[in-house]
């Protein structure tokens, strides 16, 4: 996790994120302030669950709007290969640090390295797991085609990981694309939350249906109103030893049935924390928040 230093709204992602909201009311400098607030207490509310966290600080320069989402440039594997990705955004792409994957190399074994930046001087881009979600135990990427993942890159991921595709398009209620995958769309262990109306082709809807229940997941409905509230941008993390939960902000939870929440609670418990400055300028939540470390300890 990234402790962001200058949190702010995004005027560049938002031409393709209808998720973020700008108040002219609210002063940058405040808006960072209580953005941190609400980092530090979601940090602690996941250590005191029990979850390994690794704060890593953002610098003061250059400015960085989005740091505190650092799951979209680069992503972590189990067999030791780390991955950075094309950003849509140019000021998105000064996120990228190789001080945080060399100071991840301390700790962890870095077995191969991949970067797939190059692809921005193509106008190809790839927001690593805001892009795909990963079924990591079948080896299976699903991901919503948009202005930021682009089919040429998916592929290429798939065929270096070893991995199968499923690709469709979502879009919202007023049918405007979906610019993350993970903002519909969150698995589990056991089971997946999906917005599956949000995929108009009913081919392709299926297709997602069937690839989930057929590696086991149960599969628990979102509604177009619930993706607003960012409850498909959920993480499944290890807590306690043996013990998983998942991760959501308080304003999805809120946003759940009773029967969703019995659900999700069937499987494993539910940790849910307030960051309502973090997810209306910055028009992510808690998932975009988090970039998992599966890299073998050293």
């Amino acid at each position: 996790m990234i402790r962001p230093a200058n949190f702010m709204y995004n005027e560049q992602t938002a031409v393709t994120n209808a998720f973020q909201t700008n108040d002219e009311g609210g002063r940058a400098s405040n808006v960072n302030v209580l953005a941190l607030q609400e980092f530090d207490n979601f940090v602690l509310k996941l250590k005191e669950a029990g979850v390994n966290v690794i704060v890593m600080h953002d610098s003061l320069s250059p400015i960085k709007p989005d740091a505190i989402f650092p799951n979209n440039w680069v992503s972590f594997h189990g067999n030791g290969t780390v991955i950075t990705y094309p950003m849509a955004t140019v000021n998105r792409r000064i996120e990228r640090r190789e001080d945080i994957i060399d100071a991840l190399g301390l700790v962890f074994k870095v077995n191969s390295r991949y970067s797939f930046e190059s692809s921005e001087e193509d106008n190809q881009f790839l927001e690593g797991t805001g892009s795909m979600i990963l079924d990591r135990e079948n080896k299976i990427v699903y991901a919503c085609l948009s202005p930021r993942t682009d089919i040429f890159l998916l592929d290429r991921f798939c065929l270096l990981m070893g991995y199968g595709l499923v690709s469709f398009y979502s879009t919202d209620r007023e049918g405007k694309e979906i610019y993350h995958t993970n903002v519909m769309m969150a698995i589990a262990d056991q089971y997946a939350v999906v917005c599956l109306d949000s995929i108009k082709d009913e081919d392709k809807r299926m297709e997602v249906r069937d690839s989930l229940e057929k590696t086991g997941k149960e599969v628990i409905e979102l509604t177009f109103d619930q993706v607003l509230h960012f409850a498909g941008n959920m993480l499944q993390v290890e807590g306690h030893p043996g013990k998983r939960i998942l991760v959501m902000s308080q304003q999805a939870y809120d946003s759940l049935t009773r029967e969703q929440i019995d659900k999700i609670n069937s499987y494993n418990p539910i940790l849910a924390v307030p960051i309502p400055t973090i997810e209306k300028y910055g028009g992510g939540s808690v998932r975009c928040m988090m970039a998992e470390v599966f890299l073998p300890k050293r």
